[in-house]
This record gives C-alpha cells, structure tokens and sequence, in this order.
C-alpha cells in the first residue's frame, strides 16, 4: 500500500475532477444516492479531508460543516460531519482520523473560548464503535442515559439541520426518500456481538435502510482520547501560531 497524506481544502473551491472522484468513491459503498444529491450535500459544506495516496489518488474524504448557535443563553458552535468514506483497503489506517482532529483543533482555535461540539449522524456501527475509541462522554451511549440538558441541546442542534426529517422521539433523523444507505456488502457482520454494535442497533434498528442516529460529543482535551486528543491539541498549537502571524 502506498503512504497516505491529507490536505484540507475548502469545499466551494474543490475541482470538478475531485468531485467526480469523491462521488465515485461514495456510490462505490453507498446505494440510495445520486451525482446531483451528492452535489446539493457538498455545496452545504465549509472544509473537505481529502486522503490521498502517493499517486495523489483519492483513498477517502470527510467533509464538514462548521455552524454557530446560541443554546441558553450561551454561544457555542457545533462541528457536523457529513459524508465520511475511507476506501476499504486502508480501513485501520489513522491518517484521515487524526487529520480530522487537527483540523477540528484548528477550528477550536478560531474562537477558544466557545464550546465546539461535534454533531454527526450515524448510519452504521463502525462509526459509531469509533465514538467509545475517540472521547470519553458521548451521547447517546450505552453505559448511561443521555443528560436532559445534552438531550436538550442534541434536539435543538438537529432540529436546526433536519427539520422535520429529525425525530426527537427516537434521536434518528429519517427522510422520507433516502439520502443514501450502506450497500449490504459492507456490512459487518462479525462486529455483531460488540456490545457497542448491539446498542446501535437497538437505537437504530432502520440503519439499513438509510435512518441515522444523531450523536453528540464535546470536543475538549479533557473529553478526548488517544490520538484524538493529539492531534486536536496540534491543531490548536497550530490556530495559535496562525493567530499570532496575523
């Protein structure tokens, strides 16, 4: 396998050959979609993670968008990941992954007194397995029930987003066509007894058929883990320097 990089780039400046290679990749694993549904998704978003090969091949992007809120009287602003794919040939690879915490430092640094949380909604167990490896308190979970005041906040953080597409009965966003689903062969089934995978699916038993659990998770040192909070403490280190040769 060749060596991996990253780079950010913002999403209206993105060119027409890279787009066409993103949505390549993501029709690849996932059925229930279209070029122009893609499109209309990507235009909505600030920053594109691409993952690149040496061939400067695209192995996998993650794309985000970065929205501000006031929620009881207190500024925050929230970090919602959209389309996230990693080709399957580079899955356990933590380029794309710690280049995603960098540059959610990064944004920290833009404004480090307001809270930056992170807002994604989950279509499969891998990512949501991948919540327990990457922070500390993250909701919903399964070892204790949701705060009333994060259950709160993840309802008017969705609402926002999703409209009536978002049910805050079940915490699952469910569209009345599609937006996209994991193609059945990647599934995995072997994950099956996790216990995170379990609780998963117990909260999300439509995920086949594209409904996506909204979860929630405060992005803090002190909530992360790991390489997570290495590189999100870099890419603090890095907005501060960027901050001081302004």
């Amino acid at each position: 396998m060749n060596r991996l990089s990253t780079r950010t780039v913002a999403a209206p400046r993105l060119p027409e050959n890279s787009i066409a290679a993103l949505y390549q990749l993501y029709s690849h694993y996932y059925g229930g979609t279209s070029a122009n549904l893609f499109r209309r998704d990507l235009a909505d978003k600030d920053y594109v993670l691409l993952l690149q090969d040496e061939d400067n091949i695209i192995r996998g992007f993650s794309t985000l968008k970065v929205t501000d809120h006031v929620f009881q009287g207190q500024a925050l602003r929230a970090l919602f990941s959209g389309d996230t794919i990693i080709d399957h040939r580079y899955w356990g690879e933590q380029t794309l992954p710690l280049a995603w915490c960098r540059l959610a430092g990064q944004i920290q640094a833009q404004q480090p007194d307001v809270p930056l949380y992170w807002l994604l909604i989950v279509k499969g167990d891998r990512t949501y397995r991948y919540l327990n490896v990457f922070s500390r308190d993250y909701y919903p979970n399964r070892r204790r029930p949701t705060p009333p005041d994060v259950q709160a906040l993840m309802d008017t953080l969705a609402q926002s987003r999703f409209g009536s597409a978002y049910h805050a009965d079940s915490g699952l966003v469910r569209y009345a066509r599609t937006q996209g689903y994991l193609k059945a062969e990647w599934h995995t089934p072997h994950t099956a007894r996790n216990p995170e995978a379990q609780y998963f699916h117990s909260r999300n038993p439509g995920a086949a058929q594209g409904d996506e659990l909204v979860c929630l998770t405060r992005l803090t040192p002190a909530n992360l883990r790991s390489f997570a909070l290495s590189g999100f403490e870099q890419g603090l280190a890095d907005g501060a320097v960027m901050e001081h040769h302004e």
